[in-house]
């Protein structure tokens, strides 16, 4: 009877061991090697007032012309977007009259929506001029992440804001995040990230959420915690202000486009001791999410555990792309 139990405990570590190999070489093989920086022929262009009707984005590699960018990734936002602009564009006007040498710029990016997302957005930027309001328009779907990277290549600013369309933060909140930004120790190559957090609401949500998707999000925290990123509670807030020099270094390495790409980030940014603020925000729960709560996090799952087995196995690495188009 011994001896059974033995062999069976024996071949169970053997078919763990055989699923595990499996697994890291599942990983490794199926890696894109380097981050899709590139934007299409008809991406790089962005809606301008001069005599062309259009102008060519910048790049994140040239030096900054404004104190802030905002970036928006929209997909499937008409209905939304418009309270986010809102209130994102009267805060940054009000600004700009108490501080004339604060200046800005909203980049919204349409993530290959099928709906009107571009034309509202463009209604904006006519209100409020090129300069101040762009779209980006991407000819397919790439992910939140992916939609991020590509605004974050094409802006202008001293620092970076990521902002989700739903409004779910208040905006105003950007003074939460940049304080905290000002609290850190930057050093000589002036990189640092400001997360916005909602870890202080946790127990108040987790008293409207169904026993599953609490256990979810409890799985979900453990495998960030085990897997990538310690320190910061909450990973997923769209809410985070970066240097330039931050946001240039991180997202040139970012591989992930979907909705674990927030924990690479953060990984990337541990991996390279970029000192990492957290900051408490207001937050309010928007209708119309588009993540679904069990495959969403199943997706999430396995990319955790593939970001991790990617660098371990070398199919990632943190070095900068020799070319950025």
């Amino acid at each position: 009877m011994e001896l059974e139990l033995v062999q069976m405990l024996e071949l169970a570590a053997a078919v763990a061991l055989t699923l595990l190999v499996l697994l890291v070489i599942t990983a490794h093989v199926t890696a894109i090697q380097m981050p899709n920086l590139t934007l299409g022929e008809k991406e790089k262009f962005f809606w301008s007032l001069n005599s062309a009707g259009k102008e060519l984005f910048p790049s994140i590699h040239d030096l900054p012309t404004k104190e802030l960018s905002v970036i928006v990734p929209s997909y499937n936002e008409e209905e939304r977007l418009p309270l986010m602009m809102d209130e994102t564009l009267e805060y940054l006007e009000q600004r700009q009259k108490k501080d004339s040498s604060f200046t800005y710029e909203v980049i919204v990016v349409d993530d290959g929506s099928k709906d009107e997302t571009t034309k509202v957005a463009l209604n904006y930027s006519k209100e409020y001029g090129s300069d101040k309001v762009r779209v980006l328009t991407l000819v397919k779907n790439r992910g939140k992440g992916g939609a991020i990277k590509m605004g974050v290549m094409s802006c202008r600013g001293r620092y970076v804001l990521m902002a989700d369309a739903d409004g779910a933060t208040k905006f105003a909140d950007i003074e939460k995040v940049e304080a905290g930004l000002r609290g850190l120790q930057p050093g000589p190559d002036n990189m640092a990230i400001s997360c916005g957090s909602r870890a202080h609401l946790e127990k108040e949500t987790i008293a409207k959420r169904s026993y599953f998707r609490t256990l979810l999000m409890y799985g979900f925290h453990f495998l960030v915690w085990f897997l990538c990123v310690r320190g910061i509670k909450d990973t997923q807030c769209g809410f985070k202000l970066l240097t330039r020099e931050a946001a240039q270094r991180t997202f040139s390495t970012l591989h992930v486009d979907r909705w674990a790409f927030d924990v690479e980030l953060l990984y990337i940014a541990q991996c390279l001791k970029i000192p990492i603020a957290e900051v408490a925000v207001q937050w309010t729960e928007i209708e119309g999410s588009k993540l679904v709560p069990f495959w969403s996090w199943l997706q999430m799952g396995r990319d955790l555990l593939f970001i991790r087995l990617r660098y371990l196995t070398g199919a990632w690495n943190l070095e900068m792309p020799k070319k950025v188009n």
